[in-house]
């Protein structure tokens, strides 16, 4: 039976849920519940904290979990990513108090010397050393942004979505990301001396089949339009699809109905192109799942 780990709390446990129950399996109704089976799909489900997620699957004591990649990079653990999940988007930045000198923003090298509070410390002293800058890195499991405003740090870093955090701390974000993250399906690093059984491969790839179909069904929209034979081909251009358009021919002489995804983003844009060129029917659906986008991740 397949084991997978699924955050338990915070940003990434209610969209990880969501995400599931779109992928047609069954969740847990009772928030406290720490774990849950789905017998229909031989699954069990374990909700565990988001950072020790990672731990878990790089023992071996579970087949897959979401979390996010910034989090997986922190633990350290034998484990790789299998496929972005398309949510909990997030930069991990440093930040600090602005400078009472006329507006001048912090720069990396102003971290010299200074106590840096953060709740990732493998992340920042890799980090800071890339960039030969030498600080104290102090170790918090979480309330950061709070440690300057208290005197233990003299700056943060941190998970930035919003911002508005730092904002009521009077912090300001300043230099490149450290990092950026989404929420991510990750696996245990495959190694020679450490066989998976043949089943538990097939399970997982048709668990991780399901979620990228989610993931590309949120994505784009299925879009049908009747096109004129003498401007098939341009249509078929500003229309790819994944692989190819679907084209069939009308009971009408010399046109042609086609059938293509493109991004959500896009498809306005889209429309307006094909109505340009002359086609004619324009309409877009949603798409709720899909498989073999783009071949199997194993």
């Amino acid at each position: 039976m397949l084991r997978i780990a699924l955050p338990n709390k915070g940003t990434l446990a209610e969209p990880a849920a969501t995400m599931m129950r779109e992928a047609g399996y069954r969740q847990r109704s009772d928030s406290r519940d720490l774990s849950m089976l789905d017998e229909e799909n031989e699954i069990e489900f374990f909700y565990l904290r988001p950072k020790d997620i990672a731990t878990y699957v790089g023992s071996g004591d579970l087949h897959l979990g979401i979390t996010g990649a910034d989090l997986m990079e922190e633990s350290g653990s034998q484990v790789r990513k299998v496929i972005e999940l398309g949510f909990g988007q997030s930069k991990f930045r440093f930040a600090a108090p602005p400078h009472t000198n006329g507006g001048r923003e912090w720069t990396l090298a102003d971290l010299e010397g200074r106590k840096i509070a953060t709740s990732y410390p493998r992340l920042v002293r890799a980090h800071l050393a890339r960039n030969r800058v030498r600080a104290d890195i102090i170790k918090l499991d979480g309330a950061v942004e709070i440690s300057v405003q208290l005197g233990l740090a003299d700056a943060v870093a941190d998970v930035v979505s919003s911002g508005r955090t730092l904002r009521q701390h009077n912090l300001v974000p300043f230099g490149e990301p450290i990092a950026e993250s989404e929420a991510t399906l990750i696996e245990r690093e495959p190694r020679p001396d450490r066989e998976e059984p043949p089943e538990i491969t097939a399970a997982k790839r048709v668990f991780t089949a399901r979620l990228q179909g989610v993931v590309y069904a949120r994505k784009y929209l299925m879009v049908d339009y009747d096109c004129p034979k003498d401007v098939l081909e341009d249509a078929k251009r500003i229309t790819p699809g994944m692989q190819a358009p679907t084209v069939a021919p009308l009971t009408e002489d010399g046109w042609f109905a086609v059938r293509s995804m493109v991004p959500k983003a896009d498809a306005n844009r889209v429309m307006d192109d094909l109505a340009r060129l002359g086609a004619r029917a324009i309409l877009t659906s949603e798409i709720r799942s899909c498989r073999a986008v783009d071949g199997s991740t194993y």
